[in-house]
């Protein structure tokens, strides 16, 4: 169960992003100051999944998410939609699905990667070692990724309007956001429950 610091943190979105919604900002603005709720909050959620508590959550996990989603998704995907929105002005089912396939041709493998080479390197890890673990996990993740991202971004691309394209998608990415905090820790879980049972066999 969700302990209730995350559903505190989750209702404090909810108000955050009708009030960004309001504001007459720039939709880049928009969504960096969405992204930088919505994903440090997609990974406190992941870490509640784990069994984690208020008192030994990861917040530098947590920062993380927050400082990629705001300074490098945001404007990215901002990018990305001016971009599809320059190819195909349309608002249409049949427009909204050729920008949904496109964009999971392009966008979508470029997102994967770089979320993995990005967050390995605000690790501090090598190099080497991000390389090593976005080939371990982008494939897998852009696969799942396949299966859900086109139906939301052909709805996305058809019926919402452009200057709220990025907001929706940020709503949309809160569950995503829990399955890529979910990817990005798994091989380190899985180790460390590795290490503990090698400890505990040879305490034996």
């Amino acid at each position: 169960m969700v302990p209730q610091a995350v559903k505190l943190l989750q209702t404090s979105l909810g108000h955050w992003t009708r009030t960004v919604v309001k504001v007459k900002l720039h939709p880049m603005a928009k969504g960096a100051l969405t992204y930088a709720i919505m994903w440090p909050t997609g990974s406190l959620i992941q870490q509640a999944l784990e069994g984690r508590n208020l008192k030994d959550y990861d917040w530098a996990r947590a920062l993380r998410f927050s400082l990629f989603g705001a300074l490098y998704v945001a404007p990215t995907l901002y990018g990305w939609v001016r971009l599809t929105s320059a190819m195909w002005p349309q608002t249409n089912l049949r427009t909204g699905i050729v920008k949904a396939i496109t964009e999971q041709l392009s966008y979508g493998p470029f997102a994967c990667v770089s979320f993995f080479m990005g967050m390995s390197l605000l690790e501090f890890k090598s190099l080497a070692e991000a390389v090593e673990e976005t080939k371990e996990k982008a494939v897998p993740t852009y696969k799942v990724g396949v299966c859900i991202w086109p139906f939301l971004q052909t709805i996305n691309f058809s019926l919402v309007p452009e200057h709220n394209r990025v907001v929706f998608v940020s709503i949309c990415s809160l569950m995503w956001t829990i399955f890529l905090a979910y990817m990005k820790t798994r091989h380190s879980e899985e180790q460390a429950e590795s290490g503990h049972s090698t400890t505990d066999l040879s305490s034996q």
